[in-house]
């Protein structure tokens, strides 16, 4: 059993360094293309895009909270699609449902983080909480629609302090205001789709993906958990 364990996270640890391998050089040729065109602002987007990938890889040995791969492998992936694909490619304008999808996944991301860490503090001994899967459901919608609003606030501040255009001007709305609305109306289906599933899993005492990356992530971190 610990045997196959220890194979699935070498899989994930493997597909990981593969996604980031492929990623960084797709964005190092965007590179290349950027510096010769002088286009000095999306040169030094790329470049912070492919070091805050990279630096967890690089100096995992000084993390003292290991993290699974898997989650990792999420976070890159929506950091390239949201930044590089977003910003740089201009998916954004090529595509009209390119923020909603997004916002969407976003909401299904943090809502599986949410969840992940009232989940933890449950499943710790060490801890004196013993939640209802109802109430991880709601904290954890709660908590995806929270930072889904400040990243709707940091936007607008973004737009009018730099005069950027994150707040995407729709038609017949050129303040931004329905694009807005309509990020928080997707990030709350993507959190309650993940809310609802994490329920139903706990509700049933199934075991799923969630389960086993608490089960590693408190495996690979007893420093947080006490003896």
């Amino acid at each position: 059993m610990q045997g196959n364990k220890r194979n699935e996270e070498k899989r994930a640890r493997i597909v990981h360094l593969v996604i980031l391998a492929v990623l960084q050089s797709a964005m190092a040729v965007e590179l290349v293309f950027l510096i010769s065109e002088q286009q000095w602002v999306h040169v030094f987007l790329v470049t912070g895009i492919m070091l805050t990938m990279a630096l967890p890889v690089v100096l995992k040995a000084r993390f003292s909270v290991q993290i699974p791969s898997e989650i990792q492998i999420l976070a890159i992936l929506f950091g390239f699609a949201t930044l590089f694909l977003g910003e740089v490619r201009d998916y954004y304008e090529r595509f009209w449902w390119w923020d909603l999808v997004l916002h969407a996944t976003a909401g299904l991301l943090l809502g599986l983080q949410g969840f992940m860490t009232v989940y933890i503090l449950n499943e710790d001994r060490h801890v004196d909480l013993h939640m209802r899967p109802s109430f991880l459901a709601i904290f954890a919608f709660c908590f995806s629609q929270a930072i889904g609003a400040i990243w709707e606030i940091f936007e607008f501040t973004m737009d009018q302090v730099f005069g950027l255009t994150m707040q995407k001007p729709m038609l017949g709305d050129p303040s931004g205001l329905t694009d807005t609305m309509w990020d928080l109306i997707v990030n709350a289906i993507g959190a309650l789709v993940i809310s609802v599933a994490g329920w139903r899993y706990l509700s049933r005492a199934r075991s799923s993906y969630l389960d086993n990356w608490v089960r590693r992530f408190i495996a690979r971190n007893p420093q947080l958990f006490g003896d």
